[in-house]
């Protein structure tokens, strides 16, 4: 009996100090008011109260908005939003019932809107006069609650810029033409071998000079359709053609027509069957086309009626392009941002509903193999039997012969000059030893870190008998030699500096032994200094060089700050990494073992070990720096040389470390440090080898 009184009394006290307050509809106290009538309105106010407090709660948990228990002039609408269903002209003439609407805010795909009033007793009044206001819009019925806010974040956005490579042309056709060109596609079926024409679950589908097969996500290049592209296309692509926006007359056209409520999956175009760049026209109505980049960022782009869309470059290799399939998009009000990155501006924001759109997508057959600077997600450079993790001494030996030490031998000109500029913390190393030291360097690549300190005694070593002999004719001492094995006497070096080298090594095992190797040659009280890739490109909430050279447009194979990739490589079968050490080297059990996937340039590290591809740019003056200095990775090529794959296995933070006091004797570590997008140790020898 007791807990019956409590719940009524507690939420009784809360009730009354809202309807005090005039907080909740049609709270006044009218004596005449008949008794039954009383009782049946308290119920319905405390239904109202409880689903406030619930819409409330839902907004903190899931959103972050924290709502106010006294009156303001922003409020937050709970179910008035453009997430379910709700337009922003429709939320709008509800809203001036309360009085004078300052701003109105609708964030895309939420189920809220923010709304200020003109004053607080504005507030207080809607607040009042519509909680709980049923809300007919788009063939349903929504119920509003209303909660209060301290204030409205005017800042909340969507910004973000067009996918590198992007452009979408308003208007680019007339009425009159965009009239033509739907008349000129028939949609009856027709036996004449012309065209193909399909209807797809999701849309209906016509090919003219080529057909797209689904089933393979490419063309046959030897079976032309008769009859070529129409002719009314024909001015539209010398329009195109003129304008520069192609350079050549495309041979394929692919029509789509898109009821409301229809969509494509997110895909992109098949590299080897398409050049670039693709057109898109679209006709009949607007449309909202997703971008989605491999690391997960989304762009929404408005496509207006009579729009051209234009994707070159990255957003036609890299992006995914794809339409949702639903009967409503979020587009902006006006139509001075009519087209383009869905705008920023939360208070431009409504919802339209879809009509009958039909695309036109011009394209040109490809008939080289792609040789694109997004080799993961290229069909044409995906490696048909790619590599598996090394176990046994012979496999990694044979990986690093491929992967490594013949790649570099190929792109040996190329490579040398990109690396020119030395890293700071190395000169300074390099600095700090005494005149008259003895310096080895080993992977000296083309000897850019064998001439900064003119008084100490310098020699290296490298795989690459090319790379060697541009050291030869810069006139520095080196010679070539594997870094497992250096013909130098134990005890002989002051110092020894292994950049960038030792990442190439595919076993632990190796790894260790170049490290020992670097040991063996110093003497008593030496310093060595190791610098290999890290896994971890964002160091300090800082990116790296590598992946800053992405965002900036620096390299063409950019890509952004990778936090997950979907690229055509992984798609393989995944395999457990954990081996025994004793495993043979079988051919059963190289099938087990994980694949090396191929990375995208510019990107985050997705796995340890990988191939990075290298764009060969042809004919390079070996004696020009083209590059920016950076220890690692390819920097642009805007040539159609072959792509090469270097294997790289990247170290974890304190994996470095660990290596050299674990598996290492007689040596200590002076420090450790992460130097852009590099992990770093400084190793002394405290006493001589043991064997």
């Amino acid at each position: 009996m007791q807990e019956k009184q409590q719940e009524p009394s507690l939420l009784g006290t809360k009730y009354e100090d809202l309807a005090r307050g005039g907080q909740i509809r049609g709270c006044t106290m009218d004596s005449s008011m008949d008794s039954t009538r009383s009782v049946r309105r308290t119920k319905e106010e405390k239904k109202l109260f409880r689903r406030q407090i619930k819409a409330s709660h839902t907004l903190l948990k899931h959103e972050g908005i924290s709502t106010a228990s006294h009156p303001t002039k922003h409020l937050v609408v709970s179910n008035g939003g453009l997430g379910n269903g709700v337009s922003r002209e429709s939320l709008l003439e509800v809203l001036k019932e309360g009085g004078t609407v300052e701003s109105l805010l609708t964030p895309p795909a939420k189920p809220y809107a923010f709304v200020t009033y003109s004053s607080t007793e504005a507030g207080q009044n809607a607040y009042t006069l519509l909680n709980g206001r049923a809300l007919q819009c788009h063939d349903q019925s929504v119920t509003l609650y209303f909660s209060y806010v301290e204030k409205v974040d005017s800042d909340r956005s969507v910004s973000c810029a067009l996918p590198p490579g992007l452009s979408v042309l308003e208007g680019f056709v007339s009425p009159e033409e965009e009239l033509q060109l739907l008349q000129a596609v028939d949609w009856t079926p027709h036996t004449a071998d012309v065209t193909v024409q399909k209807a797809l679950k999701h849309r209906r589908v016509k090919h003219y000079g080529y057909e797209f097969r689904y089933d393979n996500n490419n063309i046959d290049k030897d079976k032309p359709l008769a009859g070529g592209l129409p002719a009314e296309c024909d001015a539209l692509l010398q329009r195109c053609l003129a304008d520069g926006h192609i350079s050549v007359l495309p041979d394929q056209l692919t029509v789509n027509q898109y009821q409301s409520g229809q969509g494509i999956p997110p895909h992109v175009d098949t590299h080897s069957a398409f050049e670039d760049p693709i057109l898109s026209l679209s006709l009949g109505a607007k449309t909202v086309m997703d971008f989605k980049h491999p690391d997960g960022r989304s762009v929404a782009v408005v496509l207006p009626e009579r729009s051209l869309l234009v994707m070159k470059g990255e957003s036609r290799y890299l992006w995914t392009h794809g339409i949702t399939p639903r009967k409503f998009d979020v587009v902006p009000v006006s139509e001075v941002e009519g087209s383009g990155v869905m705008t920023s501006d939360l208070s431009n924001l409504t919802l339209k509903r879809r009509g009958t759109r039909t695309s036109l997508t011009f394209r040109k057959i490809r008939h080289i193999p792609c040789n694109c600077a997004y080799p993961s997600v290229c069909d044409s450079q995906l490696l048909s039997s790619p590599p598996t993790v090394p176990v046994a001494e012979g496999d990694a030996c044979r990986l690093e012969e491929q992967y490594v030490h013949q790649v570099y031998e190929d792109i040996s000109s190329h490579f040398s000059s990109t690396r020119h500029s030395p890293w700071p913390h190395v000169q300074d190393f390099l600095l700090s030893l005494p005149p008259g030291s003895i310096l080895a360097d080993i992977g000296c690549g083309n000897g850019k870190y064998l001439g900064i300190n003119p008084e100490v005694i310098s020699v290296g070593c490298d795989h690459s008998a090319n790379l060697v002999q541009i050291c030869v004719e810069r006139g520095y001492e080196a010679f070539v030699s594997d870094a497992l094995s250096v013909p130098l006497r134990s005890g002989s070096c002051d110092a020894c500096i292994s950049i960038a080298v030792i990442h190439h090594f595919s076993t632990q095992e190796r790894r260790q032994a170049a490290v020992r190797e670097l040991v063996r040659l110093l003497k008593v009280g030496g310093r060595a200094l190791i610098y290999v890739w890290a896994m971890e490109q964002e160091y300090n909430n800082q990116k790296s060089k590598y992946l800053k050279e992405g965002t900036t447009g620096a390299s063409v194979e950019r890509s952004d700050e990778l936090k997950t990739e979907e690229n055509m490589f992984n798609q393989q079968e995944e395999h457990d990494r954990k081996m025994s050490s004793d495993m043979k080297c079988t051919e059963e059990q190289n099938v087990t073992q994980p694949r090396i996937h191929i990375h995208t340039n510019r990107t985050a590290f997705l796995s340890q070990d990988l191939l990075v591809p290298w764009h060969l740019k042809c004919n390079v003056d070996k004696n020009k720096g083209a590059g920016s200095g950076s220890t690692n990775g390819p920097l642009e090529n805007t040539s159609q040389g072959p792509v090469f794959h270097r294997y790289y296995h990247v170290f974890q933070q304190g994996e470095l470390e660990e290596m050299c006091c674990c598996g290492v004797t007689g040596v200590k570590v002076l420090r450790s440090y992460h130097d852009q997008g590099n992990w770093c140790v400084e190793l002394e020898k405290t006493h001589g080898n043991s064997s």
